[in-house]
């Protein structure tokens, strides 16, 4: 057994400021009042991680990139079958991988359904006078109900998947996205993961942050 990088600085990053974001969103939404400045502050941050993973997912590590851990219908159904490889326990496993796309689908949704959202009271979303009344109210519906508890839910099937490979399994994906290494029985490619990548990671999630600041702003005034 030996230890190989699998989750790069800038996964893990993402990952876990994701997780905070979303823990603040959540209490912030829930009391509101003048905490709902933060819940726009902590919007923003939350849409320019999600585009800094979309296109982390083709020039990141080997493992974080889509075209290495997003399977086909076929291999998944051959997972399910029991038909597995090296590299389906190293990364995100079929299944994983489903829910990965999921979370990352719904969180998305959230975020940008929030930015035409209104709760006719004193919240308001800075491009929601850009669109029509109706779009704003399946907007706000999206954002505040259905949607909403999609995210949660699938939120709490990820954490119910980690308490069960760790209970079950004896397999601590918590650790490996805290360190990025795991220790595997087969010998599977590491990731890249040197500073040069990290940096580039870095002026990439700026520079996507800057851009969507930039744009609400911008387009709020419009």
């Amino acid at each position: 057994m030996s230890k190989v990088r699998i989750w790069d600085l800038p996964t893990r990053v993402f990952h876990w400021a994701l997780v905070a974001c979303i823990v603040g969103l959540v209490v912030t939404g829930q009391i509101g009042g003048t905490l709902m400045a933060w819940h726009f502050r902590l919007g923003y941050v939350v849409l320019s991680l999600l585009l800094f993973r979309l296109v982390w997912g083709f020039v990141g590590g080997h493992w974080s990139r889509f075209a290495v851990f997003v399977r086909s219908p076929a291999t998944i159904a051959a997972y399910l079958r029991g038909h597995k490889t090296p590299e389906m326990e190293a990364g995100h496993n079929p299944l994983g991988a489903l829910s990965v796309l999921a979370l990352l689908t719904a969180a998305l949704v959230q975020a940008g359904s929030g930015l035409f959202s209104d709760d006719d009271i004193m919240n308001t979303g800075p491009l929601a006078h850009l669109v029509g009344s109706d779009w704003v109210s399946l907007a706000t519906a999206v954002h505040t109900r259905f949607n909403k508890f999609t995210l949660l839910a699938l939120v709490a099937l990820h954490i119910g998947a980690i308490v069960f490979y760790r209970v079950v399994k004896r397999n601590n994906l918590v650790q490996a996205m805290v360190s990025g290494d795991k220790d595997l029985n087969v010998p599977v490619p590491p990731t890249q993961d040197g500073w040069q990548r990290r940096l580039l990671a870095l002026a990439l999630f700026f520079g996507l942050m800057s851009a969507v600041w930039f744009a609400a702003e911008r387009l709020g005034r419009l």
